[in-house]
Parts: C-alpha cells; sequence; structure tokens
C-alpha cells in the first residue's frame, strides 16, 4: 500500500470512529462553533467596545431592523460623518477610541499618533530573515509567523501587565501594515517573478497613506485613494466581542499567555473561510458573475446568474452566495452603505464607472427621453435624482452613464431643474449647456445636518451648537 492510500485509509477510519450524532448538539444545547443551530451567532462574550445589533424589540418580539454598530456608543455614520466632513483621516483617532474609550483632543492625538509612528520600524533584518525567508501563497499564514517571531525580539515578551500589554499592542498596530505589504511583495517576487519593492514608510503620515506609500512602486497614490482607504480601515476596526478570532482571543489570553501568542492565533482564526478569508470567496464570485453575465446592468440576467448560483449549478457549486446571510445583520450592514456611498468617487477617478453603474440605466435613460418627448418645450422640467450630477468626474460627466445626454435633453426646455439628495451638506451648481443653465439643487440629509452642516456651500447656516 503506497503512502497515500495509507494515509487516507488511517482517515477513513478517524472519521467512522469520532463521528457524533448531530441530534447530540441539540439535546445537551452544546453549541457548532460560533453559531446556533438556526444560523444566528453565539453570543460569547461582554463587551463596552462597541455594539452590534441587527435586530429590535417590539412587542414582546424581535424584529429585523437596519444593522447599526457603535464603537464606545458612537454610531459609526456619526462617526465616519464627521471625519468625512471635516476631510481628515481619522483611524487613528478611532484607535485611541477604540482602546481608551474616547475620542482625543487635539492634544491627545498629537501625542497618540506621534507615539504610533515612532513603533513603525521592524527589527534589523527581520524583513529579510523572516519574510523573505519562506513566502507563503497566503499572507495570512505569514502574518501569523511573523506576530510569533516577533516575540523572539521583545525582552519583556512574557511581561502581561497591562502597561507593557498596551505597549505591545500599539507596537503590533503600528508594524503590521509594514509587514502585511512587505509580504505581499515578497510573494510577487519570489513566487510572482516581479521585481521586489520595499518601500520605507513615511512617519509624517497616516496609517492609510502609509499602507499606499509602500504597496505601490512610485510611493504615489491620490488624496481620494488615501481617504477611502481610512475608512475601510475605520469600517472594519472593531465588530462585537463575538466573532470567531475576537472569540479565539478571549480563549488563548484566558490561559495567561503573551501577546503575541494570543494574537498569532487571532489571525489563524481570521484565515478561515468562513471568517476573514470569506473576502477572498466574495472576489472569486464577483469574477465567475462578470465572466457569466454579459450585461451587468441588466437585473433579471444577473438575477438569473444568481438563481444559477444557489441551485448549485454555477461558480463553486455550493449554493452560497457569499457576502450573503451575516449572522447579525438581518436587513442591511451599516458599513457597507457607508463605504457604497463613497465608493463612487474612486470608480469615476479610475474610469470604472461601467462596474459600478454609476448614472443611468439605459432603459432609464431611454425612459426619460420618450417621457420628456410628451412635454412642451416651453415648460419648466424638474428631474429628481439620488445622486448628484457634479459628481461626474469633477465636471466631466462623460465620465458618467448619460449624464450628458440627461443634461442635453433638459437644455431643450424653458428651464430645468435637478433636485437630487445623498449628500449630507447644501451646495447648488449651475451647468451651462448649449448656452442654456441648469441648476442642480444638492440638498443635505436630514440625517446629515445633524452629522455635520457646518460647511453648506449655498448659506445655509451652521448646525445649531446645541446639537
Amino acid at each position: 500500500m503506497s503512502e497515500f492510500a495509507y494515509i487516507n485509509d488511517l482517515a477513513k477510519k478517524c472519521a467512522e470512529t469520532d463521528h457524533i450524532d448531530a441530534s447530540l448538539y441539540t439535546k445537551y444545547d452544546v453549541k457548532r462553533g460560533l453559531r446556533d443551530a438556526d444560523g444566528k451567532g453565539v453570543l460569547t462574550g461582554l463587551t463596552e467596545i462597541s455594539s452590534v445589533h441587527g435586530t429590535k424589540e417590539e412587542m414582546g418580539s424581535k424584529e429585523y431592523c437596519d444593522g447599526e454598530l457603535r464603537y464606545r456608543g458612537i454610531d459609526i455614520k456619526d462617526l465616519v460623518g464627521g471625519f468625512v466632513a471635516e476631510n481628515r483621516f481619522g483611524f487613528e483617532e478611532v484607535i485611541y477610541l477604540l482602546l481608551i474609550g474616547h475620542l482625543p483632543n487635539a492634544r491627545e492625538l498629537k501625542a497618540f499618533s506621534e507615539l504610533l509612528a515612532s513603533y513603525r520600524t521592524l527589527p534589523d533584518g527581520f524583513v529579510r530573515d523572516i519574510i523573505m525567508r519562506a513566502p507563503t501563497a497566503d499572507l495570512m499564514n505569514l502574518l501569523a509567523r511573523c506576530v510569533l517571531t516577533l516575540y523572539s525580539y521583545d525582552t519583556n515578551a512574557n511581561d502581561i501587565s497591562l502597561p507593557n500589554v498596551m505597549a505591545q499592542c500599539l507596537h503590533l498596530i503600528s508594524v503590521l501594515p509594514m509587514i502585511t505589504i512587505y509580504s505581499y511583495h515578497s510573494y510577487n517576487h519570489f513566487i510572482g517573478g516581479h521585481s521586489l519593492v520595499i518601500n520605507m514608510p513615511n512617519r509624517s503620515k497616516s496609517i492609510a497613506e502609509n499602507i499606499l506609500i509602500m504597496l505601490r512602486r512610485d510611493k504615489k497614490y491620490t488624496e481620494l485613494e488615501a481617504r477611502l482607504l481610512d475608512l475601510s480601515l475605520i469600517l472594519h476596526a472593531e465588530h462585537g466581542g463575538g466573532n470567531n478570532s475576537t472569540f479565539t482571543n478571549r480563549v488563548v489570553t484566558s490561559s495567561g499567555t503573551d501577546t503575541y501568542s494570543s494574537m498569532a492565533a487571532s489571525l489563524c482564526s481570521l484565515k478561515g473561510p468562513r471568517h476573514g478569508g470569506a473576502n477572498v470567496k466574495v472576489v472569486h464570485m464577483f469574477a465567475d458573475i462578470m465572466q457569466g453575465v454579459s450585461d451587468w446592468t441588466n437585473d433579471d440576467e444577473v438575477a438569473a446568474y444568481l438563481t444559477r448560483i444557489l441551485n448549485k449549478e454555477a461558480f463553486d457549486r455550493s449554493g452560497l452566495i457569499y457576502g450573503i446571510g451575516h449572522a447579525i445583520y438581518t436587513k442591511s450592514d451599516p458599513r457597507a452603505l457607508i463605504f457604497k456611498a463613497h465608493v463612487k468617487q474612486l470608480a469615476i477617478e479610475k474610469g470604472r464607472t461601467e462596474e459600478f453603474a454609476c448614472g443611468f440605466y439605459d432603459w432609464q435613460y431611454e425612459w426619460l427621453k420618450q417621457d420628456l418627448a410628451y412635454v412642451p418645450k416651453d415648460k419648466m422640467v424638474i428631474l429628481c435624482a439620488h445622486i448628484p450630477f457634479r459628481n461626474g468626474g469633477a465636471g466631466d460627466h462623460s465620465k458618467s452613464r448619460y449624464h450628458t445626454e440627461t443634461l442635453n435633453l433638459l437644455a431643450g426646455f424653458a428651464e430645468a431643474h435637478l433636485m437630487i439628495g445623498h449628500s449630507h451638506y447644501n451646495e447648488n451648481k449651475i451647468h451651462t449647456v448649449n448656452g442654456k443653465e441648469i441648476y442642480e439643487h444638492i440638498h443635505g440629509a436630514v440625517c446629515g445636518q445633524f452629522w455635520r452642516a457646518s460647511f453648506n456651500a449655498d448659506g445655509t447656516p451652521q448646525r445649531l451648537r446645541h446639537l
């Protein structure tokens, strides 16, 4: 018997011997991982750091509701809204908030950011001897290995007093982006056959900016790229105390082990395809959909292909649409809604509006053209839409689907106005088409007035300070 056949035989015997009747989990109320039998998430601990909600109590019963995520009691929408409105990087502030319990003032933020910057360095020879010595196709494995190896460079590695653990955690926060990017470049070089690039971080830049500096060969990035990356880091900074990797950290730290061991264990848990590794499945699924669907703007065609996936006829034939079916969120994920509201700008900047479906669908424009054909040219036309027209690539409406065509249609009438929502501030803009002025009125959402309404371009008074 060959070695392969022998091992297969051992595995088969193991499976037969250690089979446990699934009904026993219900009989003895034993959890199978971090899901109940009905698929809902299991509460495994208590935390004051963040809270996650996808249901609410109504008349003694649970009702589905829009998802809610709070960091230290602050709604993630309000938190992000402040950073975006004031056009500043917020991830460092969020780190402080999650660790300390309140947002830092200017003096506290300056001291904290300087400390993180000073920690942004790896031991001599670490990149060469640890990261490049044995690159792997899966970066999560290399990250875990690197974190464990940092134990060897720490003279107080086993000291689990709070001040020392705080210092260790801040150091890990600072160097993990470096380890991640350098691991990626190492993989590209030694396995992918590309030129090796190692860029040093800039102590004066934010974490988001430094990730792009280290990632790009020429160290170049746009302001929008950095802002959106910062936003992504904020949205993924914390997600309650019960997810798999956090639970793993709680279990491991309960033994009194060191910081590096517990963090490495969490990374190993995060790698799994049913946890953090699911994002890889989502990327592969989208690539498959783009191959299998000829017209991404055709809802019926997309729905038909998704049905094929559910019926195990397409993609990996698991019957799963990855990214759908969150254990907590029911109606909506606030992180996705926030990110989608901003990512359109990046699609415009990168010339990827076709994929984002920026602007109008074909059928929407055709309907509008047909409908306006019945309106006398001497009338005033008011068109209501969600996304501002002025987002069409710094005034270049050719980068947004049918923006130019729509404005040309409106220019044929005596007077035309665009009534727009979406934004969290008020703004008036005038489009001039063939000598005709078309007025775009962008109205700040009510919630936007609470987020930030202190810079309205149309002269709307600043928000009431007592709010």
